[in-house]
């Protein structure tokens, strides 16, 4: 068997399986500002700071007590 035969499906395979990974989450400030997020929010750092990264691909961190809401987008 050729090898780009076997080796195409299984690329998109395990893209597929990847993309089923990500959890889209909700993050929502305590003064209204939403952010979506690929995946769910690291948990809370040592120094009281959650960091995630919104849909746009920037690396956001904000303090714990300005969060008001963690969400699944689903919810």
């Amino acid at each position: 068997m050729d090898i780009k035969i076997v080796g195409l499906p299984l690329a998109i395979a395990a893209l597929l399986t990847l993309a089923g990974c990500s959890t889209p989450t909700v993050v929502t400030l305590q003064n209204g500002t939403q952010y979506l997020t690929k995946d769910m929010p690291k948990t809370k750092t040592k120094d009281g700071f959650f960091e995630f990264e919104d849909i746009s691909g920037a690396t956001v961190r904000v303090r714990a007590d300005e969060v008001a809401t963690i969400r699944t987008e689903d919810d």
